[in-house]
């Protein structure tokens, strides 16, 4: 006998539907053809403990499974249980009758229980447009995908259970979802706010700006001086996920599998923070089976990096191209995968090996010279894509002890959004351009052209403080955004000097300077 079940395979964000066929005649052997990997080939194994935990027995007949379409690679343990009921049917042990109306996917335990799945989400995005009547779905995996409006979703604890459901034994009901409220509740929860830094008020202006025109930028400054913790809290002043833009990021998280029990939409923009140690593949994906590497879970979000020095220089300059193109390209022999990696990238660092050039409390044993080659570890490319370059030097006791509660992080999001509105009338009609940081060279003399006053002080400030060209398009780009934080259409002087001062590293003395 001849039963078809329905599933799907994940390669990056792309999903395709596939249908499992299983032909049982008579003889004791199993093939399994359609490019199952090991996890696939295994699940047998874990088909025939399951069956037998759950009251049926695995059939002694001649089995002949296909995964189709047949030349498409097939990974992981979600095809357990769509593989066992048709097993099943093809047995005559449950009825056929309802099998083409559901997707079914999840991994099975020995004792029969369902184990959850990567991908639950664009898997039902790809259940939906394929018009299936419903989607089942591990326990654990059911807020999430029960996201998508207009398609059932059932969430199963086991396959005697997804058994009854499809032979109505027992009637379930499909998990509904409020998107739009479970999304909006927890857009505003932050548990880290600037109200709590005091002083810094140079550094939280320069980061207000940075999320402003969601520019890249780099702190540095002593250990102790706060460097880490008003990055973390830079999240808490950006504009809020859209619900497209949360839709994209839990899709990137729930196939990496990060998304947690409870989660159905990701409502804050992300925060990704990997230890310096990290692996180049780690940081931008790949692996036997390419998944979602930092820079993607970091989509739509910001990408920390703490200790720059620290990283390996090969793993840095991975980074140059993403933050360019604004997404990543795995290629492999047969095939190549896509991920978006629209990120904020934010990074910290010591001014010096010893840790301590520039603060007025410690003194530095380092010699320039020292200190140039510890900044060599970032290369100029590299530095090239960070807009913002900001030093930072620690508060003095006194001043911590008299200073009163800080901005909220609340206050200094308006303005921001406000900042973001402006862009995006401004660039409604560029695709892709969404912030100042985006512009491209035409656009910036389109729309941060300084009069002739501010081409004066921008010619001074690049002879005297013997700033680097690459600084000049970077300067103007963060003075339109200081211009839009005031609410001028005009890039007026004192916007140039408020973005030349964030240029800190680009000054050509900047190693001999002695704070």
């Amino acid at each position: 006998m001849l039963v078809k079940t329905y599933c799907a395979a994940v390669n990056g964000l792309e999903v395709t539907t596939v249908m499992i066929e299983v032909s049982l005649n008579r003889g004791v052997m199993y093939h399994l053809t359609g490019l199952g990997d090991e996890a696939v080939r295994e699940g047998k194994d874990r088909i025939a403990a399951a069956m037998q935990y759950s009251g049926f027995r695995f059939p002694v007949a001649d089995i002949t499974v296909n995964l189709a379409p047949a030349d498409l690679r097939k990974e992981g343990s979600s095809f357990d249980l769509p593989l066992a009921i048709a097993i099943l049917a093809a047995n005559g042990s449950i009825e056929s009758e309802h099998l083409k109306e559901y997707m079914i996917v999840g991994e099975l335990s020995l004792d029969g229980k369902l184990q959850p799945v990567k991908g639950a989400l664009p898997i039902a995005i790809r259940a939906r447009k394929e018009h299936f009547k419903g989607l089942i779905v591990p326990l654990q995996n059911v807020k999430e995908a029960a996201v998508v409006n207009n398609l059932d979703v059932y969430g199963m604890e086991s396959m005697t259970d997804v058994i009854q459901f499809l032979t109505e034994q027992k009637s379930f009901e499909p998990t509904v979802i409020d998107t739009r409220k479970e999304f909006y509740e927890h857009q505003y929860q932050y548990d880290l706010d600037f109200a709590d830094v005091r002083g810094q008020e140079n550094v939280k202006r320069a980061l207000e700006v940075a999320a402003a025109g969601s520019h890249n930028i780099i702190l540095i400054g002593p250990p102790g001086s706060g460097k880490s913790m008003m990055a973390k809290r830079l999240p808490s002043i950006l504009p809020p996920l859209t619900l497209a833009e949360s839709l994209e990021t839990t899709q990137i998280h729930s196939i990496a599998g990060k998304l947690g029990k409870d989660t159905s939409l990701i409502a804050q923009r992300p925060f990704r923070a990997p230890h310096h140690t990290i692996s180049e593949v780690a940081l931008v994906g790949g692996g036997t089976s390419p998944m979602p590497g930092e820079i993607s879970l970091a989509h739509n979000g910001i990408l920390y990096c703490d200790e720059l020095p620290e990283f390996d220089r090969h793993t840095l300059e991975v980074l140059r191209q993403p933050l360019e193109d604004r997404k990543i390209t795995i290629s492999r022999a047969k095939y190549s995968i896509e991920y978006p990696c629209s990120f904020q990238f934010v990074a910290s660092m010591n001014p010096c090996p010893c840790g301590y050039y520039g603060d007025p409390t410690h003194h530095c044993v380092c010699t320039p010279g020292q200190i140039q080659r510890y900044m060599s570890k970032i290369s100029g490319p590299l530095m090239d894509r960070i807009d913002l370059q900001i030093e930072v030097t620690p508060v003095p006791f006194k001043e911590i002890s008299k200073a009163e509660q800080g901005e909220p992080s609340a206050i200094i999001r308006e303005r921001v959004i406000k900042a973001r509105n402006i862009q995006e009338e401004r660039f409604k009609t560029y695709k892709g351009v969404h912030s100042n940081a985006q512009m491209t060279e035409r656009m910036i003399h389109k729309f941060a052209e300084p009069d002739e006053a501010g081409i004066t002080l921008l010619r001074t400030a690049m002879e005297r403080l013997n700033l680097s060209a690459r600084a000049y398009n970077r300067i103007l780009k963060v003075a339109r955004t200081v211009a839009d934080l005031a609410g001028s259409e005009q890039v007026k002087p004192e916007h140039l000097a408020e973005a030349i001062s964030y240029r800190n590293l680009d000054r050509g003395d900047w190693a001999e300077r002695r704070g």
